[in-house]
């Protein structure tokens, strides 16, 4: 197929080099010159194993391309694609403005009948109302042109998008009527060769559907940092705890690992634009409500191990952090942990050391400015050790999981490690160290 993608960020790229590799012809679109001009050579603006990979393949066989020219991309398009951002607004509610100029966009271009199809995470209703738009400005330029619409929400984990995009554990699809639904399980057949993945349903319900996901798994893991919580005032170790609880098929293992918050692109802002959805029409969603409040409380965990330990004047104090991303395989801090972290350090006096693979560019554009002249970034994770006073723990990057602990006691002025995902063995105890974890 002929498919278009609007939008180069997360999603739009990844689902873009996903149906190019399937022999699908496919065009990226963005309004950034300079991104899709980086893209055409191969410089990609986000880090995700694979992709830089695939983007390189894809453009040499001709089966990808990128261009800030709309209605070239429209052309001879099956299908439209929306995968813009829909950033949190200062209510908690989703931004659509991407949205409705991806789709202005759309009607003052298209020439011939096409499929829309929004895969960008969007508040409930919204899928009707893109319609809607476009219709009203193909009226308005006195067009014939029609238009059907479509939900096919993402469910890709960063640090694992093209296995997701390329082996779903579902291909959920929302439309108002059986031909659109034949169309996309046809584009989507070379990645599902079980059909019993694809679920289909009302538009509706499949933008809930991602919210619902997602909401779910951050609720799963509010769930598990609250009762970490509670061991560690009553005695309880929340690793055996988990344990206990995840041999329960019903439960399962997966998202019940108690850490110092989550973070991302999705979930904080998923949460919250499902809690402002719910408030509009007049419900008051108090269980999401507490699972923001919850993760909000918990990335301050850390930080207030380090004062319980050092004191509330951390002056004079150096610590270094190992990871900086919310979490590894990405180069995301948005919602990081680390921005807190650090800068709650900072603020009590101290100074800091951080390593991260590959999110020191991103964390330094995150955090406030005046915080920066406090932190020394580093190249490797022993190099922020030699001279810090402790070591905290933060992204678990498999390069931090099994590190040299002698080496670290004889550089760190106090062998003290604050592990915010408690990834570490208790047995460092035996050679000096003193472990903070998080319920345990």
């Amino acid at each position: 197929m002929n498919i278009t993608v609007i939008g180069t960020g997360y999603v739009g790229l990844v689902t873009g080099a996903c149906f190019s590799k399937m022999g699908n012809m496919v065009y990226c679109v963005d309004i950034v010159e300079e991104k899709i001009e980086g893209l055409k050579n191969n410089i990609l603006p986000i880090f995700e194993p694979h992709l830089g990979t695939l983007v390189r393949t894809s453009q040499e066989r001709g089966d990808l391309i990128f261009t800030t020219d709309i209605k070239e991309a429209l052309d001879d398009t099956d299908v439209i694609f929306i995968a813009v951002g829909t950033p949190m607004a200062e209510d908690g509610s989703a931004n659509l403005d991407y949205i409705f100029s991806a789709a202005s966009d759309i009607a003052n271009n298209i020439t011939h009948d096409s499929l829309v199809v929004i895969k960008s995470t969007v508040p409930v209703g919204t899928g009707y109302k893109v319609k809607d738009h476009i219709n009203a400005i193909l009226k308005e330029n006195g067009s014939d042109v029609k238009i059907k619409i479509a939900s096919n929400p993402e469910f890709l984990k960063e640090g694992h998008a093209i296995e997701d995009c390329l082996h779903p554990d579902r291909v959920v699809i929302g439309a108002e009527d059986k031909e659109v639904f034949e169309i996309l399980k046809d584009l989507y057949a070379t990645f599902v060769l079980n059909h019993d993945r694809f679920v289909m349903m009302d538009i509706k319900s499949s933008e809930m559907t991602k919210y619902v996901a997602n909401a779910m798994l951050a609720t799963k893991i509010s769930f598990m940092n609250e009762i970490a919580n509670i061991c560690e005032v009553t005695g309880a170790n929340v690793q055996n705890v988990r344990l206990g609880i995840g041999s329960d098929r019903r439960i399962g293992y997966d998202f019940i690992y108690a850490g110092c918050g989550y973070g991302g692109s999705c979930f904080p802002k998923d949460v919250q634009a499902l809690i402002n959805t719910a408030q509009v029409n007049g419900y008051d969603p108090k269980i999401l409500s507490n699972v923001e409040l919850v993760n909000k409380n918990q990335k301050m965990v850390i930080v207030n191990k380090v004062v319980d330990r050092f004191g509330k004047d951390l002056t004079g104090l150096t610590f270094a952090i190992w990871g900086l991303a919310f979490k590894p395989g990405t180069d995301d801090v948005r919602e990081a942990t680390s921005i807190v972290v650090a800068s709650e350090i900072i603020k009590r006096g101290a100074k800091i050391r951080a390593y991260d693979s590959q999110a020191t560019e991103e964390f330094i554009k995150a955090i406030d400015d005046e915080y920066l002249d406090s932190i020394e970034f580093a190249k490797s994770r022993y190099e922020v050790i030699e001279g810090s006073d402790a070591l905290i723990l933060i992204t678990e990057w498999k390069e931090f999981r099994n590190p040299d602990f002698e080496y670290i006691a004889k550089n760190l002025n106090h062998k003290v490690i604050f592990d915010g995902r408690n990834i570490y063995d208790k047995k460092i105890q035996n050679i000096g160290f003193e472990l903070y974890q998080i319920g345990c």
